[in-house]
């Protein structure tokens, strides 16, 4: 065992000490609330019984605390993603996610007068959903031919055949999710009033 996980495991049973004293609870008491019996309890905060999930778990609930929280989980790194950003077909596409596969975000900026080629619409497996934040976005999509303006959005199958470009000369920059198919956009609203 490392030293470091030694540790985590080490202070657990003076946090559960700590948080059983705060909360005025007897070692009975808990032991009613999470079926854990008082000697298992006792060995833990003593620290002479290691830890398991299935101990945690039970207690993490019953002190109403995350387990991360209980167990003095060190923190897990640098949250923020360090998108490179990609230079295709005269557009910048920023990666907005880091594990591929799955669902998939993107920046993307079309300069102005960036997309002067005539649309060729191309198709694919997947279903992407966008959202135009400045600008006016070009989308031709099957029979259809689009342009959404800002705080507009679209969500379609990548199956039927679609392009993207400039709607006037000024540049646009949209949000996309893309996803494998079947993983749709599911936006809750608030029911309408009557």
């Amino acid at each position: 065992m490392t030293g470091d996980l030694n540790e985590v495991l080490t202070a657990v049973g003076p946090r559960l000490r700590a948080l059983r004293q705060q909360s005025g609870a007897t070692l009975a008491a808990l032991s009613e609330t999470t079926g854990i019996s008082i000697s298992t309890l006792s060995r833990l905060e003593s620290g002479t019984r290691r830890p398991s999930l299935e101990l945690l778990l039970p207690l993490a609930k019953a002190h109403r605390v995350a387990l991360d929280e209980l167990v003095g989980a060190p923190p897990t790194g640098d949250p923020r993603i360090q998108a490179q950003p990609i230079h295709r077909f005269g557009m910048t596409i920023i990666p907005l996610t880091r594990q591929p596969g799955g669902l998939q975000a993107f920046k993307q900026i079309l300069p102005a007068g960036g997309s002067g080629r005539d649309p060729d619409p191309q198709s694919h497996e997947g279903y992407e959903w966008l959202y135009v934040l400045s600008g006016k976005l070009r989308l031709v999509l099957g029979e259809h031919d689009l342009v959404l303006k800002a705080g507009e959005a679209a969500e379609f199958d990548t199956r039927v055949p679609h392009w993207f470009g400039n709607g006037d000369a000024r540049g646009v920059e949209y949000l996309s999710l893309f996803g494998p198919q079947g993983e749709r956009m599911h936006v809750k609203a608030a029911p309408r009033r009557s």
